[in-house]
């Protein structure tokens, strides 16, 4: 819980006031101290400014305050032992034991009790609260606000430590940022790391280059590098894996040691512990690596779009057919008769794809491939790894137009066949008809002739 430095300082405080009790000397200031004088500095409280000889605009208020400043300029301590051992210039201290170690140190600022204690060499730190970058020596650039905060620094750099225990632990650790109680609190040599919120990367030690925005996010996590976890226990688990990034109310809390993982979304993830490179959008995610989730989409319908593809590079987006985007057109003609080579199967993925090990029909890559090498898909490597299912759909769709036009000539032939028997047929009743009525007018002319004809006379002969 950071250091508790008031046994330890008050000794060390009462050993030094003690050494310059016996080694009290007839320099300093005029009269002894008790208020202005020349060259803008004050001094007020016994032996405050007591070895002061050139420096300017210095301020000593408090017992020993600045006791071994001689030609330092602007610094102000108020507080008993504040900047007692001080050189330099530009220090502000207030609060008992502010920036007592300090020699030559410059630009550092120092509000409470025991701030900046044990610097020396350190400059341009800032610490505001009980104890704040009680360690610190040579460290530079520093901010701490809160009691404890960056307690145990001594040699880190830029750091910012803003709340109760804010990288109390941090040692040499450098470009950290805490903000809230117990951020970044276990942090020794960890570097570039940015914590806000309360226990945000808690128990990170020597871990570089994290960001936890959210209470307890990344809050397990010890020696890992390059997560990102964005809300409240956010990649709380999280242990040893690296290269994550994590967005969402207790998203991804159950993995400790997957790297490469992306989530988004409120508990989005929490089935994934060990597996990495796991995309989980809006859903939990289940612990296999190298898989995508997203949710809302299965059993969800939308009507009137375009199906959606993705490349070998992760690239998703839609085909488009527009002749806008195409160039040399011409028609499929005889490359569709590679249809005609294809072998569907049936099959089942293996375990680690479907563990429900349900039935598939469809093709295999590699044989496509020896029919048609542009149906295949590959992946990175330029391996087989799918088929074009919709350029087989389109070649299929080739090979129905080609049938329906030898269908529709067909149709036209026999329609012209079958016209010309019409007429035929329509030539030889209408024949008929002729040839009936011209058979019965020949029968009616025969008739009347044959009634025309004179009656034939008898001879008798009677000889």
């Amino acid at each position: 819980m950071g250091r508790s430095p008031s046994r330890l300082a008050l000794l060390l405080i009462s050993l030094v006031f003690a050494c310059f009790a016996f080694s009290q000397s007839t320099q300093g200031v005029v009269p002894p101290p008790d208020g202005g004088y020349p060259g803008g500095n004050t001094a007020e409280g016994q032996n405050a400014l007591f070895s002061l000889t050139s420096g300017g605009y210095n301020t000593a208020v408090g017992f020993f305050s600045l006791r071994t400043d001689n030609a330092g300029n602007f610094n102000t301590a108020i507080g008993a032992g504040t900047l007692l051992l001080n050189t330099a210039d530009e220090n502000t201290a207030t609060g008992t034991a502010a920036l007592l170690s300090n020699t030559t140190g410059t630009d550092n600022t120092a509000n409470g009790a025991f701030a900046l204690f044990s610097n020396t060499t350190g400059g341009f730190n800032t610490a505001n609260g009980d104890s704040a970058l009680y360690s610190n020596t040579v460290g530079t650039q520093n901010t701490a606000t809160g009691i404890n905060a960056l307690t145990s620094n001594t040699g880190g750099l830029r750091n910012t430590g803003s709340g109760a225990y804010a990288l109390a632990n941090n040692i040499t650790g450098n470009d950290n940022t805490a903000n809230g109680m117990f951020a970044l609190f276990s942090n020794t040599i960890g570097n570039e790391n940015t914590a806000t919120g309360s226990q945000a990367l808690f128990s990170n030690t020597s871990g570089n280059a994290n960001v936890a925005i959210g209470f307890q996010a990344l809050y397990n996590n010890t020696t890992a590098d390059n997560n990102t976890a964005t809300g409240y226990g956010a990649l709380f688990g999280n242990i040893t894996g690296q290269n994550n990034t994590v967005i969402g109310y207790r998203a991804l809390e159950n993995s400790t040691s997957g790297g490469g993982n992306t989530v988004l979304g409120v508990f989005a993830g929490t089935n994934i512990s060990t597996a990495s490179n796991v995309i989980a959008i809006g859903s939990f995610g289940e612990n296999v690596s190298d898989s995508c989730y997203i949710g809302n989409i299965s059993g969800a319908t939308s009507s009137g779009g375009s199906a959606v593809f993705i490349n070998s590079d992760g690239k998703l987006g839609v085909n488009t057919s527009s002749r806008r985007f195409k160039k040399d057109v011409k028609s499929m003609e005889r490359v569709s008769d590679a249809l005609f080579a294809l072998k569907p199967v049936t099959f089942h993925y293996k375990k680690e794809i479907d563990p429900a090990g349900i039935q598939q029909f469809g093709l295999v890559a590699e044989e496509v491939e020896k029919v048609n090498p542009d149906l295949v898909v590959r992946d990175k490597e330029g391996k087989p790894y799918s088929v074009r299912y919709e350029a087989v759909n389109a070649m299929l769709l080739n090979e129905f137009l080609k049938d329906h036009r030898k269908v529709q000539e067909q149709k036209e032939k026999i329609s012209q066949l079958k016209s010309t028997v019409e007429r035929q047929e329509a030539t030889n009743a209408q024949q008929q008809e002729q040839l009936a009525a011209l058979t019965a007018g020949l029968q009616k002319v025969s008739a009347q002739l044959e009634a025309s004809r004179p009656a034939t006379q008898t001879v008798l002969n009677n000889q």
